[in-house]
């Protein structure tokens, strides 16, 4: 059973920065109100004004806005927002890819809910307590377009106090672990127990640039999960590609993938292993690599961490660009919402000034146009990737 509405008041001017489009309406901004998550919530002004409707949330995040005219939030709206995103990724998806995120929450104006496309399956995540008590909903509004997409089986992700937890709710999964494609590569994620929802869908296009530089050079992939960046490298015809990763499981699809791409094991170096660890053994080798690529997880969960993830960042990045060899190139990326890409450049620039390298910067960019981001919104830019040459 739902919780029954309520009617909040702004006690902070912040109706322009709603009507411009941020999806967030902090509890601090709001006068003190009790009501349970997943409530739907009217936001009035001082003056008894509409301002706006969405979901009452958690502690930081009073309000999730979904629209801000004076209309229901009900199945036919998110129905309606939901064949808009699937329209944006008519055009933005390239040929011959069968996974992509199709719902992608804030950036799709659903806040709190995404949702990830591998094939005929479909994962829905939640973010949040008000998206935790209204997904039923949220289901129902999206029911025709997953259908119309030839979606069969969809599974739900949600996070317990012991990580994330997936279970199906609609059809058969079948094997946990699938077999997708993007522009022709195969990528193997396991949609139960993979990180995210199986695979990192938003690292796409960096996928792409690797293997449009990859010719005949030898590659370092950090992190490399379940090697994603690896398979790219070896389309693209490097010499040869090392993946290293803490996790045996994430190894072990490493070497699956790279086997359904018809590539050859020879030119394919897998390591389990703790990334910091492993890049002082090979410092201590002199070992060198032409491209190195690391894209760690989030140091940076929360604003009172970055502190220390800076930190980190630094160490980490100082350390890679040591096995870069002359000429060669560096890709770095970064994850966190909470590590700005200003501050990100800076870190990199001091990683680069503690390594005694000088970089060119080449490109840097986010993530792709099936993940968007509303211009009002900044804290929706959490995806930072910078491409970067060794010059002499």
């Amino acid at each position: 059973m739902s919780p029954s509405p309520v009617e909040l008041r702004l006690r902070k001017p912040v109706e322009r920065a709603i009507a411009g489009g941020h999806p967030w309406i902090y509890r601090d901004a709001l006068l003190p109100f009790e009501a349970p998550a997943g409530s739907i919530a009217t936001v009035r002004d001082g003056a008894g004004r509409f301002v706006a409707r969405g979901l009452v949330d958690g502690d930081a995040i009073g309000v999730r806005v979904f629209t801000t005219r004076d209309e229901a939030l009900s199945k036919e709206l998110i129905a309606l927002r939901f064949s808009r995103a699937i329209e944006l990724r008519r055009l933005v998806v390239p040929a011959d890819t069968d996974a992509w995120r199709l719902l992608h929450g804030e950036g799709d104006r659903l806040p709190g809910f995404t949702c990830d496309r591998y094939g005929d399956a479909a994962v829905l995540g939640l973010d949040g307590p008000g998206a935790e008590a209204q997904w039923p909903l949220v289901r129902e509004g999206m029911r025709e377009g997953l259908g119309a997409l030839g979606i069969r089986t969809l599974l739900l992700r949600r996070r317990g106090p012991d990580g994330a937890r997936v279970e199906v709710l609609e059809g058969d999964l079948g094997e946990a672990v699938r077999n997708v494609r993007e522009r022709g590569m195969v990528l193997r994620g396991d949609l139960l127990h993979g990180q995210k929802t199986g695979l990192f869908l938003d690292q796409r296009e960096s996928r792409y640039r690797v293997r449009s530089i990859a010719s005949g050079l030898r590659v370092l992939n950090l992190y490399s999960y379940t090697g994603g960046f690896s398979v790219a490298a070896g389309l693209g015809g490097a010499k040869s590609v090392t993946s290293v990763d803490i996790a045996p499981g994430a190894i072990a699809l490493a070497n699956e993938t790279w086997a359904a791409n018809g590539l050859s094991a020879s030119a394919h170096e897998t390591v389990v292993a703790d990334v910091p660890a492993w890049i002082q053994q090979a410092t201590k080798e002199r070992r060198r690599f032409d491209l190195v690529i690391a894209d760690p997880p989030s140091f940076a969960p929360s604003d009172a961490a970055l502190p220390a993830a800076l930190k980190s960042y630094r160490a980490l990045h100082a350390a890679c660009l040591g096995l870069v060899a002359s000429g060669g190139w560096y890709l770095a990326g970064s994850c966190s919402s909470h590590v700005t890409r200003e501050l990100f450049l800076d870190t990199l620039d001091e990683s680069a000034s503690r390594a005694s390298k000088v970089l060119q910067v080449i490109d840097a960019w986010g993530a792709p146009g099936d993940h968007p981001r509303l211009l009002a919104f900044p804290e929706g830019d959490y995806l930072k990737n910078v491409l970067m040459r060794v010059t002499d």
